[in-house]
Protein backbone atom coordinates (compact mmCIF):
# COMPACT_ATOMS: atom_id res chain seq x y z
CA UNK A 1 0.00 0.00 0.00
CA UNK A 2 1.31 3.39 -0.99
CA UNK A 3 2.12 6.13 1.46
CA UNK A 4 -0.70 8.30 0.05
CA UNK A 5 -3.31 5.60 0.75
CA UNK A 6 -2.05 5.17 4.29
CA UNK A 7 -2.27 8.92 4.84
CA UNK A 8 -5.87 8.88 3.57
CA UNK A 9 -6.85 6.02 5.90
CA UNK A 10 -5.25 7.72 8.89
CA UNK A 11 -7.00 10.97 8.04
CA UNK A 12 -10.37 9.24 7.79
CA UNK A 13 -9.82 7.48 11.14
CA UNK A 14 -8.84 10.77 12.79
CA UNK A 15 -11.88 12.48 11.26
CA UNK A 16 -14.24 9.73 12.44
CA UNK A 17 -12.72 9.84 15.94
CA UNK A 18 -13.15 13.62 16.04
CA UNK A 19 -16.78 13.31 14.91
CA UNK A 20 -17.53 10.63 17.52
CA UNK A 21 -15.83 12.70 20.24
CA UNK A 22 -17.82 15.76 19.22
CA UNK A 23 -21.07 13.78 19.23
CA UNK A 24 -20.28 12.44 22.71
CA UNK A 25 -19.41 15.88 24.06
CA UNK A 26 -22.49 17.40 22.43
CA UNK A 27 -24.71 14.61 23.82
CA UNK A 28 -23.33 15.15 27.34
CA UNK A 29 -23.70 18.92 27.06
CA UNK A 30 -27.24 18.53 25.79
CA UNK A 31 -28.07 16.10 28.63
CA UNK A 32 -26.68 18.51 31.21
CA UNK A 33 -28.72 21.33 29.68
CA UNK A 34 -31.90 19.24 29.67
CA UNK A 35 -31.36 18.20 33.28
CA UNK A 36 -30.66 21.80 34.28
CA UNK A 37 -33.92 22.84 32.67
CA UNK A 38 -35.77 20.03 34.45
CA UNK A 39 -34.18 20.92 37.79
CA UNK A 40 -35.09 24.58 37.30
CA UNK A 41 -38.64 23.52 36.48
CA UNK A 42 -38.74 21.33 39.62
CA UNK A 43 -37.53 24.24 41.77
CA UNK A 44 -40.23 26.50 40.32
CA UNK A 45 -42.84 23.76 40.84
CA UNK A 46 -41.66 23.38 44.45
CA UNK A 47 -42.24 27.08 45.19
CA UNK A 48 -45.65 27.06 43.49
CA UNK A 49 -46.79 23.90 45.29
CA UNK A 50 -45.67 25.20 48.68
CA UNK A 51 -47.70 28.38 48.20
CA UNK A 52 -50.67 26.35 46.98
CA UNK A 53 -50.53 24.12 50.08
CA UNK A 54 -50.15 27.00 52.54
CA UNK A 55 -52.58 29.43 50.91
CA UNK A 56 -55.43 27.03 50.09
CA UNK A 57 -57.98 25.78 52.69
CA UNK A 58 -58.45 22.26 51.39
CA UNK A 59 -58.44 19.73 54.26
CA UNK A 60 -61.68 20.07 56.28
CA UNK A 61 -62.15 18.86 59.84
CA UNK A 62 -64.26 15.98 58.54
CA UNK A 63 -65.02 14.26 55.25
CA UNK A 64 -62.96 13.79 52.10
CA UNK A 65 -60.91 16.80 50.98
CA UNK A 66 -61.31 18.13 47.46
CA UNK A 67 -57.88 19.82 47.48
CA UNK A 68 -54.68 19.49 49.46
CA UNK A 69 -54.42 22.79 51.32
CA UNK A 70 -53.73 23.68 54.94
CA UNK A 71 -54.66 27.35 55.26
CA UNK A 72 -57.06 28.32 58.03
CA UNK A 73 -60.30 29.18 56.16
CA UNK A 74 -61.12 31.93 58.68
CA UNK A 75 -57.76 33.71 58.23
CA UNK A 76 -55.51 34.94 55.43
CA UNK A 77 -51.91 34.67 54.26
CA UNK A 78 -49.68 32.02 55.86
CA UNK A 79 -52.02 31.17 58.74
CA UNK A 80 -52.53 27.39 58.88
CA UNK A 81 -55.50 25.45 60.22
CA UNK A 82 -54.53 23.66 63.46
CA UNK A 83 -57.18 21.01 62.82
CA UNK A 84 -56.39 20.32 59.16
CA UNK A 85 -52.84 19.52 60.25
CA UNK A 86 -54.08 17.00 62.83
CA UNK A 87 -55.48 14.87 60.00
CA UNK A 88 -52.13 14.43 58.24
CA UNK A 89 -50.57 10.99 58.62
CA UNK A 90 -47.13 11.54 60.15
CA UNK A 91 -44.47 9.76 58.10
CA UNK A 92 -41.98 9.58 60.98
CA UNK A 93 -44.21 8.51 63.88
CA UNK A 94 -44.94 4.94 64.87
CA UNK A 95 -48.42 3.45 64.72
CA UNK A 96 -50.23 2.53 67.94
CA UNK A 97 -53.20 0.18 68.32
CA UNK A 98 -55.94 0.20 70.94
CA UNK A 99 -58.14 -2.88 71.00
CA UNK A 100 -61.05 -1.33 72.88
CA UNK A 101 -61.73 1.05 69.98
CA UNK A 102 -60.50 -1.41 67.34
CA UNK A 103 -58.42 1.41 65.85
CA UNK A 104 -54.80 2.02 64.87
CA UNK A 105 -53.47 5.53 65.36
CA UNK A 106 -50.89 7.79 63.75
CA UNK A 107 -48.52 8.80 66.53
CA UNK A 108 -46.70 12.03 67.38
CA UNK A 109 -45.15 12.25 70.84
CA UNK A 110 -42.56 14.53 72.43
CA UNK A 111 -42.20 12.87 75.82
CA UNK A 112 -43.68 9.83 77.59
CA UNK A 113 -46.71 11.87 78.73
CA UNK A 114 -47.53 14.11 75.76
CA UNK A 115 -49.47 12.64 72.85
CA UNK A 116 -51.08 13.37 69.52
CA UNK A 117 -52.76 10.09 68.53
CA UNK A 118 -55.13 10.26 65.54
CA UNK A 119 -57.06 7.33 63.94
CA UNK A 120 -55.72 6.18 60.56
CA UNK A 121 -59.27 5.78 59.28
CA UNK A 122 -59.66 9.59 59.25
CA UNK A 123 -56.15 10.66 58.25
CA UNK A 124 -55.04 12.07 54.89
CA UNK A 125 -52.22 9.89 53.57
CA UNK A 126 -49.40 10.57 51.12
CA UNK A 127 -50.97 8.92 48.07
CA UNK A 128 -54.20 10.89 48.56
CA UNK A 129 -52.23 14.13 48.77
CA UNK A 130 -50.32 13.33 45.56
CA UNK A 131 -53.58 12.73 43.73
CA UNK A 132 -55.21 15.90 45.09
CA UNK A 133 -52.18 17.95 44.04
CA UNK A 134 -52.16 16.44 40.54
CA UNK A 135 -48.53 15.27 40.72
CA UNK A 136 -49.02 11.52 41.17
CA UNK A 137 -46.46 9.73 38.98
CA UNK A 138 -44.61 12.97 38.23
CA UNK A 139 -43.22 14.26 41.52
CA UNK A 140 -42.68 13.13 45.09
CA UNK A 141 -42.65 15.48 48.07
CA UNK A 142 -42.08 15.82 51.79
CA UNK A 143 -43.60 18.59 53.91
CA UNK A 144 -42.12 19.35 57.32
CA UNK A 145 -43.34 21.81 59.95
CA UNK A 146 -40.90 22.78 62.70
CA UNK A 147 -41.36 25.36 65.48
CA UNK A 148 -39.33 28.51 64.87
CA UNK A 149 -38.87 29.10 68.61
CA UNK A 150 -38.02 26.39 71.13
CA UNK A 151 -38.38 26.71 74.91
CA UNK A 152 -36.50 24.19 77.01
CA UNK A 153 -37.55 24.03 80.67
CA UNK A 154 -35.80 22.39 83.61
CA UNK A 155 -36.66 22.04 87.29
CA UNK A 156 -33.86 23.56 89.38
CA UNK A 157 -35.47 23.45 92.84
CA UNK A 158 -38.51 21.76 94.42
CA UNK A 159 -38.73 23.77 97.66
CA UNK A 160 -39.72 26.33 96.68
CA UNK A 161 -40.36 25.30 93.07
CA UNK A 162 -37.97 26.99 90.66
CA UNK A 163 -37.76 26.52 86.89
CA UNK A 164 -35.16 27.62 84.36
CA UNK A 165 -36.13 28.51 80.79
CA UNK A 166 -33.93 28.70 77.70
CA UNK A 167 -35.52 30.25 74.61
CA UNK A 168 -33.86 29.76 71.22
CA UNK A 169 -34.72 30.67 67.67
CA UNK A 170 -33.33 28.97 64.57
CA UNK A 171 -29.83 28.44 65.91
CA UNK A 172 -29.56 31.48 68.16
CA UNK A 173 -30.84 32.52 71.62
CA UNK A 174 -33.95 34.70 71.71
CA UNK A 175 -32.62 37.56 73.82
CA UNK A 176 -34.96 40.00 75.60
CA UNK A 177 -38.06 38.02 74.64
CA UNK A 178 -41.24 38.39 76.67
CA UNK A 179 -42.47 35.20 78.38
CA UNK A 180 -45.97 34.60 79.74
CA UNK A 181 -46.39 31.51 81.89
CA UNK A 182 -48.91 29.46 83.86
CA UNK A 183 -48.26 26.98 86.67
CA UNK A 184 -50.93 24.30 87.15
CA UNK A 185 -50.65 22.86 90.69
CA UNK A 186 -52.31 19.47 91.23
CA UNK A 187 -53.42 18.12 94.63
CA UNK A 188 -53.25 14.30 94.85
CA UNK A 189 -54.44 13.38 98.36
CA UNK A 190 -58.11 13.02 97.34
CA UNK A 191 -59.82 10.34 95.25
CA UNK A 192 -59.82 12.57 92.19
CA UNK A 193 -56.85 14.88 91.59
CA UNK A 194 -57.80 18.55 91.87
CA UNK A 195 -56.35 21.60 90.16
CA UNK A 196 -55.36 24.12 92.80
CA UNK A 197 -55.21 27.91 92.70
CA UNK A 198 -52.23 29.63 94.29
CA UNK A 199 -50.94 33.19 94.37
CA UNK A 200 -48.80 34.26 91.41
CA UNK A 201 -49.27 31.00 89.50
CA UNK A 202 -49.66 33.13 86.35
CA UNK A 203 -47.18 35.82 85.38
CA UNK A 204 -44.63 37.14 82.93
CA UNK A 205 -40.88 37.60 82.71
CA UNK A 206 -38.20 38.40 80.15
CA UNK A 207 -35.19 36.49 78.87
CA UNK A 208 -31.68 37.88 79.29
CA UNK A 209 -29.08 38.38 76.58
CA UNK A 210 -28.51 34.61 76.40
CA UNK A 211 -32.20 33.80 75.99
CA UNK A 212 -32.51 32.49 79.57
CA UNK A 213 -34.91 33.21 82.42
CA UNK A 214 -35.64 31.81 85.87
CA UNK A 215 -39.01 31.62 87.65
CA UNK A 216 -39.50 30.84 91.34
CA UNK A 217 -42.88 30.11 92.96
CA UNK A 218 -42.17 31.03 96.57
CA UNK A 219 -45.52 29.73 97.86
CA UNK A 220 -45.35 26.32 96.17
CA UNK A 221 -43.16 23.40 97.22
CA UNK A 222 -43.43 19.83 96.04
CA UNK A 223 -44.30 16.89 98.28
CA UNK A 224 -45.89 13.44 97.81
CA UNK A 225 -49.36 15.01 97.62
CA UNK A 226 -48.53 17.65 95.01
CA UNK A 227 -47.49 17.63 91.37
CA UNK A 228 -47.79 20.19 88.59
CA UNK A 229 -47.66 21.13 84.92
CA UNK A 230 -46.20 24.32 83.48
CA UNK A 231 -46.83 26.13 80.16
CA UNK A 232 -45.01 29.18 78.77
CA UNK A 233 -45.29 31.35 75.64
CA UNK A 234 -42.30 33.40 74.46
CA UNK A 235 -42.68 36.15 71.89
CA UNK A 236 -40.51 38.77 70.22
CA UNK A 237 -41.21 40.91 67.15
CA UNK A 238 -44.08 38.73 65.93
CA UNK A 239 -42.26 35.41 66.48
CA UNK A 240 -43.88 33.16 69.09
CA UNK A 241 -43.03 29.80 70.66
CA UNK A 242 -44.58 27.53 73.28
CA UNK A 243 -42.93 25.36 75.91
CA UNK A 244 -44.21 23.03 78.61
CA UNK A 245 -43.04 20.88 81.46
CA UNK A 246 -44.59 18.30 83.78
CA UNK A 247 -43.16 17.03 87.02
CA UNK A 248 -41.78 13.50 86.64
CA UNK A 249 -44.66 10.96 86.78
CA UNK A 250 -44.72 8.33 89.51
CA UNK A 251 -45.33 4.63 88.76
CA UNK A 252 -45.75 2.79 85.46
CA UNK A 253 -49.47 3.42 84.86
CA UNK A 254 -50.92 6.48 83.16
CA UNK A 255 -53.84 7.91 81.19
CA UNK A 256 -53.44 7.85 77.38
CA UNK A 257 -55.67 10.17 75.30
CA UNK A 258 -56.74 8.98 71.83
CA UNK A 259 -58.34 11.46 69.45
CA UNK A 260 -61.54 10.37 67.77
CA UNK A 261 -62.28 11.74 64.26
CA UNK A 262 -62.39 15.53 64.57
CA UNK A 263 -66.04 15.68 63.53
CA UNK A 264 -67.00 13.93 66.80
CA UNK A 265 -65.24 16.51 69.04
CA UNK A 266 -64.40 13.62 71.37
CA UNK A 267 -61.25 12.28 73.02
CA UNK A 268 -61.05 8.69 74.29
CA UNK A 269 -59.15 8.14 77.55
CA UNK A 270 -57.43 4.78 77.88
CA UNK A 271 -55.52 3.04 80.66
CA UNK A 272 -51.88 2.48 79.70
CA UNK A 273 -52.10 -1.18 80.79
CA UNK A 274 -54.47 -1.80 77.85
CA UNK A 275 -51.96 -0.60 75.24
CA UNK A 276 -51.19 -2.19 72.88
CA UNK A 277 -53.21 -5.22 74.01
CA UNK A 278 -55.99 -5.40 76.60
CA UNK A 279 -54.74 -6.30 80.06
CA UNK A 280 -56.00 -9.27 82.02
CA UNK A 281 -55.89 -7.22 85.23
CA UNK A 282 -58.32 -4.53 86.39
CA UNK A 283 -56.38 -1.47 87.52
CA UNK A 284 -58.10 1.90 88.02
CA UNK A 285 -56.80 5.43 87.61
CA UNK A 286 -58.83 8.45 88.77
CA UNK A 287 -58.45 11.56 86.65
CA UNK A 288 -59.42 15.21 86.44
CA UNK A 289 -59.07 17.47 83.41
CA UNK A 290 -58.83 21.13 82.51
CA UNK A 291 -58.23 23.16 79.35
CA UNK A 292 -55.60 25.82 78.57
CA UNK A 293 -55.75 28.30 75.72
CA UNK A 294 -53.78 31.29 74.52
CA UNK A 295 -55.91 34.42 74.56
CA UNK A 296 -55.18 37.92 73.31
CA UNK A 297 -51.74 39.45 73.88
CA UNK A 298 -50.23 36.00 74.41
CA UNK A 299 -51.92 35.61 77.80
CA UNK A 300 -52.70 32.07 79.01
CA UNK A 301 -56.11 31.11 80.38
CA UNK A 302 -57.17 27.99 82.25
CA UNK A 303 -60.85 27.19 81.72
CA UNK A 304 -63.31 24.35 82.20
CA UNK A 305 -64.59 22.58 79.11
CA UNK A 306 -68.07 22.51 80.61
CA UNK A 307 -68.77 18.99 79.37
CA UNK A 308 -69.42 15.62 80.98
CA UNK A 309 -66.67 13.23 82.13
CA UNK A 310 -64.25 16.01 82.97
CA UNK A 311 -63.32 13.84 85.93
CA UNK A 312 -63.85 10.16 86.52
CA UNK A 313 -61.94 6.90 86.30
CA UNK A 314 -60.48 4.59 83.68
CA UNK A 315 -60.07 0.88 84.42
CA UNK A 316 -57.94 -1.56 82.48
CA UNK A 317 -58.87 -5.13 81.62
CA UNK A 318 -61.44 -7.01 79.58
CA UNK A 319 -65.01 -5.87 80.24
CA UNK A 320 -64.00 -2.40 81.38
CA UNK A 321 -64.69 0.23 78.75
CA UNK A 322 -62.73 3.39 78.03
CA UNK A 323 -64.00 6.90 78.80
CA UNK A 324 -64.73 9.77 76.39
CA UNK A 325 -64.43 13.52 76.93
CA UNK A 326 -66.26 16.00 74.71
CA UNK A 327 -64.12 18.96 73.67
CA UNK A 328 -67.24 21.00 72.92
CA UNK A 329 -65.85 23.22 70.12
CA UNK A 330 -63.01 23.78 67.69
CA UNK A 331 -61.22 26.20 69.99
CA UNK A 332 -57.50 25.31 69.90
CA UNK A 333 -55.75 24.74 73.19
CA UNK A 334 -54.21 22.12 75.47
CA UNK A 335 -56.13 19.36 77.24
CA UNK A 336 -54.48 18.72 80.63
CA UNK A 337 -55.30 15.54 82.56
CA UNK A 338 -54.04 14.72 86.04
CA UNK A 339 -54.33 11.11 87.26
CA UNK A 340 -53.75 9.29 90.54
CA UNK A 341 -54.18 5.92 92.32
CA UNK A 342 -52.18 3.13 93.96
CA UNK A 343 -48.78 4.77 93.76
CA UNK A 344 -49.26 6.07 90.21
CA UNK A 345 -49.71 9.77 89.51
CA UNK A 346 -48.77 12.40 86.98
CA UNK A 347 -50.01 14.84 84.36
CA UNK A 348 -50.72 14.17 80.67
CA UNK A 349 -51.11 16.90 78.05
CA UNK A 350 -52.61 16.68 74.56
CA UNK A 351 -52.85 19.42 71.91
CA UNK A 352 -56.39 20.18 70.75
CA UNK A 353 -55.37 21.70 67.45
CA UNK A 354 -51.88 21.12 66.05
CA UNK A 355 -49.31 23.61 67.28
CA UNK A 356 -50.75 24.11 70.76
CA UNK A 357 -47.83 22.16 72.25
CA UNK A 358 -45.29 23.02 69.56
CA UNK A 359 -45.16 19.52 68.08
CA UNK A 360 -43.24 18.96 64.83
CA UNK A 361 -44.70 17.18 61.80
CA UNK A 362 -43.24 15.41 58.76
CA UNK A 363 -45.65 14.36 56.02
CA UNK A 364 -45.02 12.65 52.69
CA UNK A 365 -42.29 10.56 51.10
CA UNK A 366 -38.55 10.49 51.72
CA UNK A 367 -36.03 12.53 49.71
CA UNK A 368 -33.26 10.05 50.53
CA UNK A 369 -31.47 8.56 47.50
CA UNK A 370 -33.13 10.97 45.09
CA UNK A 371 -30.94 12.33 42.29
CA UNK A 372 -31.91 15.98 42.80
CA UNK A 373 -34.24 17.57 45.37
CA UNK A 374 -35.61 21.10 45.33
CA UNK A 375 -36.50 22.75 48.65
CA UNK A 376 -38.32 25.91 49.64
CA UNK A 377 -39.23 27.52 52.98
CA UNK A 378 -41.99 29.73 54.36
CA UNK A 379 -42.60 31.25 57.78
CA UNK A 380 -46.14 30.42 58.95
CA UNK A 381 -48.37 30.74 62.01
CA UNK A 382 -50.42 27.94 63.58
CA UNK A 383 -52.83 29.33 66.15
CA UNK A 384 -50.36 32.08 66.99
CA UNK A 385 -47.31 29.79 67.23
CA UNK A 386 -44.53 30.41 64.69
CA UNK A 387 -43.46 27.55 62.45
CA UNK A 388 -41.10 27.03 59.54
CA UNK A 389 -42.72 25.14 56.66
CA UNK A 390 -40.29 23.30 54.36
CA UNK A 391 -41.26 21.51 51.15
CA UNK A 392 -38.87 19.08 49.45
CA UNK A 393 -39.80 18.11 45.88
CA UNK A 394 -38.22 15.65 43.44
CA UNK A 395 -39.02 14.20 40.03
CA UNK A 396 -40.09 10.56 39.88
CA UNK A 397 -39.45 10.27 36.12
CA UNK A 398 -35.89 9.02 36.55
CA UNK A 399 -33.77 11.31 34.37
CA UNK A 400 -29.98 11.51 34.71
CA UNK A 401 -26.86 12.81 32.97
CA UNK A 402 -25.68 10.56 30.11
CA UNK A 403 -21.86 10.29 29.71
Amino acid sequence: MSGVSIDHIVSVIVLLAAVLLFIGLFNQTLSVAVNYQRNTSTAKKCSDLLDAILLTPGVPTNGTPIAFGLQDPTLTQYQLSPFSLMRLNSSLGNSLSYQKTNQTYSTITTSPNNYLLYPYTDTINYSTALALMGINGTYGFQLSLTPTVNISIAETSTSPLSLSLNVTGTGFPLANANVNYLLIPVLLNTTYPSFETIANQMGSTQTNGLGSASITFKNFSLNQNLTYAFVAYAYLDGITGVGYYEHTPVGNQSIVPFLNPLSTLNVTLAHSDDIPSTSTHANTLYYNSTFILESQNYAIEQISLGSSNLFGNVTSGTGNSSTSISMGSYTPGILVMAYNNAGNNGVVMMPWGFGSLGFSLTFGGTPMNQGWVATDLRQVQINGVSYQAKLSLWSTQGYQVVG
